[in-house]
Order: structure tokens, then C-alpha cells, then sequence
């Protein structure tokens, strides 16, 4: 109980901050608003801006895990902060390095949701599907896109499912069974569901039918 409530108060604290940032980045003060970052970051985790840009997504993820468990909530919180620092960036024209703070951030975002983090805090799942519209065209690390895959199967986006798969097969992250074995989960998908997930009974049946001329 008293880590939940050490957790509500910290969203509100963030929130209030991040309430701030929006402020100044609307008045174009990119500097403060980033440095405003910096201190949250300092202030919440313990990190700041720089280590964040030198560590992997990995290790960012690692310094969350505490007796063998990550600590979801507290990651998701980081992966927000990250996304925001993103777009600060881009909107500075800081290109390269705005993209690599959200790539970061969809890392985390994943990684928070696959060890059960609360989706309602800070509305993970649009914030996922928002990063990855954001990132559409942008290489993703192996790691990435294998949870980008499961995400959007999950979802029942079986289109975007699809791409993440064919992406990490020409990548050889993913072999011919396993996108098979996906197909075959589409082909007992209702019809109508299929549609609305971005693909049809008969491009399931395509797919699954090039993919063991493979074998």
C-alpha cells in the first residue's frame, strides 16, 4: 500500500511537471522545458537526459528490475518522460536524437506492458500504437519489433502484426515456422474480426501458403 500511494503521488507530481514542459514547449522555450526534463528525471529515478541517451533500452530496463521484477509502473512512468524529451527534440530540430529517445520510449513502453504494467496510468496502449506511427519507417532493433509483433497480434491489428513479422524474417530474427504458426492462428480468426484487423480470409490463406513454399 505505501509503494501505491508513493506511486500516485509521483504521477501527480509528474503530471503537474509535465503540465509545465507542454507550457514551454508551446512558448518555444526548448532549453528550459528540457531542462525541466533533466530535473525530473533526477528528481523521479535518479538518472538524467545524458546517462538516458548513452544506456541501451535494455540496460534502462534492467535498472528497474528489483528482485528479479521489473518494476512496470516505474518503467512506463520512464518511458512517458522519454517520449516527451522525444518530441521537445524534434520540435527543437534535434532530428537524430529525438528519434532516439522515442525509439527508446517504445522499447520501454513494451517492455513495461509484457510485465504487466497498469495500461490506464498513463494510457499505454494509444501511447504505443502513437510511437509507432510516429516511427513508421524507422529500423527498429530486433528486441523492438518482436514486441511490436506480439503487441499488435494482441491487439487484433493483424495487419501491423504482419509487417513487424515479415521486418524481423528478412532481418533472420524470425524463421518460416513461426510466421506460419502465425498465419495458422489468423486462419481461426472470425472473417469479420480479420477485416477489422487490417487483413482478409483470403490474404491469411496467401501468406500462409507462400510461407510453406518456403520450407
Amino acid at each position: 500500500m505505501l509503494r501505491k500511494d508513493y506511486l500516485v503521488r509521483a504521477i501527480e507530481e509528474i503530471t503537474e511537471m509535465l503540465g509545465t514542459i507542454v507550457g514551454l514547449k508551446q512558448q518555444k522555450k526548448h532549453p528550459e522545458a528540457l531542462q525541466e526534463l533533466d530535473e525530473l528525471y533526477r528528481a523521479q529515478f535518479r538518472l538524467n537526459s545524458l546517462l538516458l541517451g548513452t544506456l541501451s533500452s535494455k540496460d534502462i530496463a534492467e535498472l528497474f528490475r528489483s528482485g528479479g521484477i521489473i518494476e512496470a509502473d516505474r518503467l512506463q512512468t520512464l518511458a512517458r518522460l522519454l517520449r516527451e524529451e522525444g518530441d521537445l527534440l524534434l520540435d527543437s530540430g534535434k532530428t537524430d536524437e529525438g528519434r532516439m529517445r522515442q525509439l527508446k520510449a517504445l522499447h520501454l513502453f513494451l517492455e513495461a506492458r509484457q510485465h504487466g504494467a497498469d495500461p490506464s496510468l498513463w494510457q499505454l496502449d494509444e501511447e504505443i500504437f502513437s510511437l509507432m506511427a510516429k516511427l513508421k519507417g524507422c529500423p527498429l532493433d530486433p528486441d523492438t519489433e518482436r514486441m511490436v509483433f506480439g503487441f499488435a497480434e494482441d491487439k487484433g491489428r493483424y495487419d501491423l502484426a504482419e509487417n513487424a513479422m515479415y521486418r524481423l524474417m528478412d532481418q533472420q530474427e524470425m524463421d518460416v515456422h513461426e510466421g506460419i504458426a502465425f498465419y495458422e492462428r489468423l486462419a481461426g480468426v472470425a472473417p469479420d474480426q480479420l477485416e477489422e484487423g487490417g487483413l482478409s480470409a483470403a490474404e491469411v490463406q496467401e501468406g500462409l501458403a507462400e510461407l510453406r513454399h518456403r520450407l
